[in-house]
């Protein structure tokens, strides 16, 4: 298994990923606000097992595309762009979102599910 290399930023076009992904969840209004907060937040380290099992996705096949590809990426030692989170909320049952990266957690799951993502996580509003 090698070892994951990560960048120390997200790439510039994950923000507006995120953001189309997001549209689809919230006004445009919260969704600005949390775009910024991602921007501004520090990288924090989390297992991959724990980003899948808190946001409820399903393991992409790693004969995925996307996730085949970064897969790649791991194995040629190239780096992976730090993933985008919005945090979920235990009290009113509401999931982590991974609002840009799923297909590079998923390839670092099959790496090794212990191994540690990057990401930049903001939470929705207490609204």
């Amino acid at each position: 298994m090698p070892k994951v290399i990560w960048g120390t930023e997200p790439e510039d076009h994950d923000y507006p990923a995120a953001q189309s992904y997001l549209s689809l969840l919230a006004d445009p209004d919260e969704i600005a606000r949390i775009v910024e907060e991602l921007r501004a937040a520090p990288i924090e380290m989390i297992k991959s097992k724990d980003v899948l099992r808190a946001s409820g996705l399903a393991l992409l096949d790693r004969s995925n595309f996307h996730v085949k590809r970064d897969l790649k990426k791991i194995f040629d030692k190239q780096v992976l762009s730090p993933i985008l989170l919005v945090r979920g909320d235990g009290a009113k049952h509401l999931t982590l979102t991974i609002a840009d990266g799923y297909h590079r957690a998923c390839a670092v799951y099959w790496n090794n599910e212990d191994d540690f993502i990057h990401a930049r996580i903001a939470s929705w509003s207490s609204k």
